[in-house]
């Protein structure tokens, strides 16, 4: 019930501490896309791996590619800026919002409208 807190909230702390290094290190602002990569390699290997690590999470609710736009939306914020507060702010601000609409591509396939029982209903319900 509450994935669509806990998921970005958790997911943007690996991604700041990894943009901080790599934005302080080398002045590259990669580092939030670096980690979203990483997460997804990380979460094929525990898909593959019969969800033998993170099973705490809804895993068939949150879907691991939702978390790419947000990591190109917060390297995008500190390249186009280069300032710290602007990324939390605005970089934070859209790091939550692009949550909802980047599942969308995932979640489109249980909308299809079907029939069940001359109710016209969509596979979500």
């Amino acid at each position: 019930r509450l994935w669509p807190t806990v998921t970005p909230i958790s997911a943007i702390c690996f991604a700041a501490a990894a943009q901080a290094f790599f934005w302080k290190r080398f002045r590259l602002p990669i580092g939030a896309t670096t980690v979203v990569l990483a997460l997804l390699i990380g979460e094929w290997i525990n898909r593959y791996d019969n969800f033998w690590g993170w099973t705490f999470f809804p895993i068939n609710l949150v879907f691991p590619s939702a978390l790419v736009p947000m990591g190109f939306w917060l390297d995008a914020v500190l390249l186009l800026s280069g300032s710290w507060l602007v990324t939390a702010l605005v970089g934070g601000l859209g790091w939550g919002l692009l949550f909802y609409p980047s599942n969308w591509p995932a979640l489109a396939q249980f909308h299809q409208v079907t029939e069940l029982d001359g109710v016209l209903l969509t596979l979500a319900d």
